[in-house]
């Protein structure tokens, strides 16, 4: 049986789970897999099931008419739910242009830690990271596993403009912002790669529990890369392990 926190009402449609307040792979499969079994229950409903780090919410459509029931069910499933192991791990491999003109804060995230540009494009490279969740723009993708070495603090001042494809950091987390938006992030590089369509059969290839792997590419190989994506002839380059 998989363990919880707490499950409570959310406002007048919405239900909370929440988890120890642990970011890990441990935790995060945990969830995963009571949102599988809470999917299920709730297959013929028109409920929206969503994961951050450490919690779980239940959308409803409208104002829900027997709480007290309705937690009752979620607890029930809850305590049905056992851990599954991560067999069919999937890892995506990025391409990343850490070039000045794509990393206008590699610079100032080097000085911060005392470090060489390539010493920091060597370690935010080198990592896997671990799909948490999505949010807060469409096909923005939450990835932890930074590591702790280049861990930095978001911008004082936040950009209004921050470029479809940057890649960010802030705090130990690592991004990818799937569109052009406002934003706080360190940004230290750029992806060619569309992370999010709205006009696709599957606007996102990404789910939570994927991995993803990032790897420097050269100007040059940005602009090529740029010129698959919007010829629709690029393919994500997808590693699949046993775990």
């Amino acid at each position: 049986m998989i363990k919880w926190k707490s499950v409570s009402k959310l406002g007048d449609r919405g239900i909370l789970i929440e988890f120890p307040h642990e970011i890990s792979e441990k935790t995060l499969q945990t969830i995963l897999d009571a949102k599988a079994t809470l999917s299920k229950i709730y297959l013929e409903q028109e409920v929206e099931i969503t994961n951050t780090y450490n919690s779980i919410l239940i959308s409803y459509p409208s104002t829900i008419r027997d709480v007290y029931s309705e937690l009752n069910v979620v607890s029930k499933a809850l305590r049905t739910t056992n851990i599954s192991k991560n067999l069919n791990k999937r890892i995506f491999k990025i391409p990343v242009c850490y070039e000045p003109e794509y990393a206008p804060d590699l610079d100032d995230v080097a000085a911060l830690k005392s470090m060489k540009k390539d010493e920091v494009i060597s370690l935010h490279s080198t990592s896997e990271y671990l799909v948490y969740f999505t949010g807060f723009l469409p096909g923005f993708l939450y990835l932890g596993g930074l590591n702790k070495k280049i861990a930095t603090p978001r911008k004082t001042t936040p950009r209004k403009i921050v470029q479809k494809g940057s890649v960010g950091i802030a705090e130990d987390q690592t991004g990818i912002y799937p569109q052009e938006s406002p934003g706080g992030w360190q940004i230290i590089g750029r992806t060619p790669l569309d992370l999010f369509n709205s006009k696709s059969e599957i606007p996102s290839p990404f789910i939570a529990g994927d991995f993803v792997r990032f790897y420097p590419v050269s100007n040059l190989e940005y602009i090529q890369i740029q010129k698959k994506v919007q010829q629709g002839k690029y393919e994500f380059e997808i590693i699949k392990s046993n775990g």
